[in-house]
């Protein structure tokens, strides 16, 4: 049986390569049928907006791959609710569903996992 993967992604779509990486992961994994989940967390939440204009910082928009997950498979999706929180963005009006969940729930997460890739 194929192993379970974490993908933790904590920065922001406009900070560097690090958010697409996080993103192209979890799709080739969705792609092969790998048990996978994705994690936003701190400045990651960010990728989850609604209305980002990348182009303002001559960046590709993101919207495109955070919509394909669910149709690669990957649809576990979860969220810090104090992250969330400390950069004012609401659950209801995130660009994908996610569950939210706060800091007991996120160490049980994380343990649930065979392993854990943080970008």
């Amino acid at each position: 049986m194929a192993r379970s993967l974490l993908i933790i992604s904590r920065q922001a779509p406009w900070n560097g390569p690090s958010a697409r990486e996080a993103l192209d992961i979890a799709l080739a994994g969705g792609a092969f049928d790998l048990p996978l989940g994705m994690l936003f967390l701190d400045d990651g939440v960010f990728q989850l907006a609604n209305d980002q204009q990348p182009v303002l910082l001559q960046q590709k928009n993101l919207a495109a791959n955070l919509q394909a997950l669910p149709m690669f498979g990957v649809e576990e999706l979860f969220a810090c609710a104090h992250s969330l929180q400390q950069r004012g963005l609401d659950s209801s009006t995130l660009e994908l569903p996610v569950q939210v969940l706060d800091d007991a729930a996120l160490r049980a997460l994380i343990a649930r996992f065979d392993q854990v890739v943080t970008l």
